[in-house]
């Protein structure tokens, strides 16, 4: 699989179609990002542990999103899953990456990371590697609905008392993208409270994300006390889905929510 990827990266460097290629290498026992810049220095390129979630998962297009800002008249190349891709879409319409200085190298995830990711689509629509394997529906989701409402109030107060406040969450989602960040506003969340007195940090965050969460769960592996934050996300996107038939990132359209221009009854 990795060989199908260097391949490729190579040709697209060696022919001069990118920059530099943001992808994964392994260094001294550890895997990281790392920006490939020439076609035959690929040796320490890695694709992470594809078999589960975790340890070698990074929001590569969030670095990539500071590399086009610095180096606005470059194309840059960058390794993408099914999850990778619709963050693509999302912040092409955001306008926070332009498509036409973008090139993806594609690889499909296995159906352990797929039922582990609980993910609709463990794939992008073009790959290089890797095989096309079905979507899994949200278990997690399913057994929370299970509940009543007294249930899933009590089950998520207890959930959002765990929260540390570290941003962790948002720190590593690609889909942050604001230079000023509402959550840490006093009025909503004051500083220095741990726990939280009431969820509004969690409620708030995942309000905002609507129509741009695509999923990846980099916030629930990134959160050290375990909140099930990507069920909650989940969540809102089945109702979204079911109230306006969108989910960011399957399509380059913009979320039904989002509005130019003031509100008119």
């Amino acid at each position: 699989m990795i060989e199908e990827v260097k391949k490729k990266v190579k040709e697209l460097l060696e022919s001069g179609q990118i920059k530099g290629f943001l992808g994964l290498h392994q260094q001294n026992g550890h895997i990281g990002p790392h920006l490939f810049t020439d076609g035959n220095d690929l040796g320490n390129m890695v694709l992470g542990d594809l078999k589960r979630p975790g340890d070698t998962r990074y929001p590569l297009n969030k670095f990539l999103i500071h590399l086009a800002r610095k180096y606005s008249q470059d194309t840059f190349g960058v390794l993408v899953r099914g999850c990778d891709q619709r963050g693509l879409k999302a912040l092409y319409v955001w306008n926070q990456l332009n498509p036409d200085k973008v090139i993806a190298v594609g690889i499909a995830c296995p159906p352990e990371l797929a039922g582990a990711c609980e993910c609709l689509q463990p794939y992008p629509d073009e790959f290089v590697a890797g095989e096309k394997n079905d979507g899994v529906t949200s278990i997690e989701v399913s057994k929370i609905d299970a509940l009543d409402l007294s249930g899933r109030f009590k089950f998520w107060l207890e959930e959002f008392s765990k929260c540390i406040k570290c941003y962790g969450c948002r720190d590593i989602c690609p889909m942050c993208f604001c230079k000023e960040c509402s959550i840490e506003e006093d009025k909503l969340v004051n500083t220095g409270e741990i726990p939280p007195e009431i969820p509004i940090f969690h409620l708030t965050r995942a309000v905002h994300m609507v129509g741009r969460c695509i999923d990846c769960g980099l916030c629930s592996e990134a959160c050290p006390a375990d909140i099930p934050l990507r069920t909650l996300y989940k969540k809102v996107a089945d109702i979204i889905d079911q109230e306006f038939s969108h989910r960011p990132g399957y399509t380059m359209e913009k979320s039904p929510l989002n509005m130019l221009g003031p509100f008119v009854e």
